[in-house]
């Protein structure tokens, strides 16, 4: 009997460094102490980037390709989103709420660059973009200071 929970013991405790070091590995691809979120970010304003040049020239099919990879975008590994779940706290809300109006708004970037609707298209990007400032204006600060103590 004690041999058992002394193996469930261990069982945990293995499970527990591999969940560690695979959170470490996927924050350490920007450099240490890089979470993975930063990186979507980064992702994230070279998609806008590039949607801001295919308005410019009128290239739908680029910026409907482009729609995707902003509503879609990749969510950060499970032990990361832990932590910034703790961090935001009753702000959680908020913060989920500026994804979601990306999200939908990234879809209709895309299904108005689909039908080459110009002005649908800056319409649907204007909003991408104010949910983005929305949600980097309420938590960017804060975030950097406490996640990498910048400002």
């Amino acid at each position: 009997m004690k041999a058992k929970q002394v193996a469930k013991l261990v069982l945990a405790g293995v499970l527990l460094f591999a969940a560690a070091g695979s959170a470490v590995a996927e924050n350490a691809a920007d450099g240490p102490g890089e979470m993975a979120l930063r990186k979507i970010m980064k992702d994230l304003g070279g998609s806008m980037q590039t949607v801001t040049g295919g308005i410019s020239a009128e290239d739908w099919q680029l910026i409907e390709k482009t729609a995707p990879l902003i509503a879609d975008h990749p969510q950060p590994p499970m032990t990361e989103k832990l932590r910034i779940i703790a961090f935001m706290g009753t702000d959680m809300g908020k913060f989920k709420n500026y994804d979601g109006e990306v999200h939908k708004a990234a879809e209709s970037l895309g299904q108005a660059a689909k039908a080459k609707d110009g002005q649908a298209v800056i319409a649907a990007f204007q909003t991408v973009q104010t949910a983005c400032y929305g949600c980097h204006r309420d938590f960017r600060q804060q975030f950097l200071q406490h996640f990498y103590g910048t400002r």
